[in-house]
């Protein structure tokens, strides 16, 4: 243990050897939180994963630079299905000790695999669909979503638990229970899960009532199924029987009279009915046949929307979790000052500008509004400089790249403009040389460089 004015290790003391720091109370505080985690570590090992996410909590309470407490946190989120959580902890954790720090192979090991991050994703959106079904009341679609969201993903006890309570709003008892057991499985003590299985058990029937019917009817094996004949019903079979039997024989003397009919009248009426049968059955046919064509187009729309809408969603949870992400790092890299001006640049152009301008919050446009000011001239005047050698060298499309990007971080630095206009007409994309030659005589007027842009225009459309 070190001390925290001068980190200097602590003895057996109530100060500081080093500073002469009171360290008493502090000495208390981490051994309070080791025992969190050393509780949260032994609930997790026997999988009580609440009981380890209340330990583990309790624990970066008292100290929040607990690194093994923040990992193994992000462990027991990951089990249980919520990724999201898991990835915050590891982030965090990443924040606070960026060396020797395992969170970088738990980051590294989703960030290798998009697919299986995609899926998480995926999984995410489909619960917040299920969600917003439930609240409208739409419970068979909820249900579909929270099966998709538990095949896509197993471990997710929150999906099982709400598809469980699905399930016991509408008295579907056992597969209730087969939910709920399965979460029991994956979080061994969880409250929630313990309390829907309570209520499950109360409403299930005992064993007792079906053994009691079982003894009052005649139960007996009709090849592979077991047959269950009430006791008392035994006068009223015999009476059917009886029954069945009288109409067999009404039945046999009406086929008898119409079968000594005149012939005439019989070759007729069979006659009519073989036409009447073939129309029908063409009829019955047709009909049949548009009925499955109707419901195959209706499923295949039903599909194909259902489909587009999770495409969609995909790509926007795609999009937002990829610049949030470089974001991020971006915001590391400024504030941590591990890397150059141009390294944050490049993470920071990794984000897409049509999400910064249409999807992405207030303060997402803020933070990375002050990174950009906060690196922009250094990255101009850098990019400057190697746009323009490039140009004097004739490497023209280094120069268009480098210049562009100079005038995108200073939007005052008139040179890197007309110097990029310079080299689209030397280039030969004199369209392009006109557009940004225009554009400096606009920003920059009553200067040499809007005389010369000038110059040029007029020499490019041969006036």
């Amino acid at each position: 243990m070190f001390c925290y004015n001068c980190g200097c290790t602590l003895s057996e003391k109530d100060f500081c050897t080093g500073c002469g720091a009171d360290v008493g109370l502090y000495k208390k505080i981490m051994y309070v939180a080791n025992r969190f985690y050393n509780d949260g570590l032994e609930k997790a090992q026997v999988r009580d994963l609440s009981g380890a996410v209340t330990s583990l909590r309790q624990c970066l309470k008292m100290n929040k630079n607990h690194i093994e407490a923040r990992n193994l946190l992000g462990l027991v989120y990951f089990e249980r299905g919520e990724v999201v959580a898991a990835l915050s902890e590891w982030v965090i954790s990443k924040n606070i000790r960026n060396e020797k720090n395992i969170a970088d192979d738990y980051i590294e090991m989703l960030q290798n695999n998009p697919g299986k991050l995609d899926i998480y994703k995926q999984t995410i959106k489909k619960y917040n669909m299920a969600l917003i079904y439930c609240q409208q009341d739409s419970q068979d679609l909820a249900i579909i979503q929270l099966k998709k969201v538990i095949s896509m993903n197993t471990k997710f006890v929150q999906a099982r638990q709400l598809l469980a309570l699905l399930y016991i709003n509408c008295e579907e008892w056992e597969r209730a229970k087969k939910e709920l057991e399965r979460a029991l499985r994956i979080d061994a003590n969880n409250t929630m899960t313990q309390r829907y299985l309570k209520e499950v058990d109360e409403m299930m029937p005992t064993e007792e009532e079906p053994v009691k019917r079982r003894k009052e009817a005649i139960v007996y094996k009709s090849g592979n199924e077991t047959v269950i004949q009430p006791v008392g019903k035994k006068e009223a079979v015999g009476l059917q029987t009886i029954f069945n039997i009288v109409i067999g024989v009404v039945l046999g003397l009406a086929i008898a009279w119409f079968l000594v009919l005149p012939s005439r009248i019989q070759k007729i009426n069979d006659a009519s009915n073989d036409k009447y049968r073939e129309v029908s059955e063409l009829l019955d046919a047709k009909t049949v046949q548009v009925n499955e064509l109707t419901t195959q187009i209706d499923a295949l729309r039903e599909e194909t929307t259902s489909l587009s809408n999770s495409l969609s969603a995909a790509q926007e949870a795609n999009a937002a979790i990829g610049a949030n992400t470089d974001l991020i790092e971006a915001a590391l890299m400024y504030i941590n000052d591990t890397a150059d001006e141009l390294a944050i640049a490049d993470e920071l152009e990794l984000i897409d500008e049509d999400y910064i301008e249409n999807e992405a919050t207030e303060s997402f446009r803020n933070l990375y509004a002050a990174i950009k000011a906060g690196i922009g001239d250094a990255v101009a005047k850098e990019c400057y400089n190697v746009g323009y050698d490039a140009f004097r060298t004739e490497d023209y499309d280094t120069a268009i790249t480098n210049l562009s990007r100079a005038y995108d971080y200073n939007p005052r630095n008139g040179e890197a403009l007309y110097n990029l206009g310079n080299a689209y007409n030397k280039k030969g994309d004199t369209e392009k040389a006109v557009e940004i030659y225009e554009q400096v005589i606009e920003q920059f007027p009553n200067t040499e460089k809007a005389r010369k842009s000038d110059t040029y225009i007029k020499e490019i459309k041969g006036n």
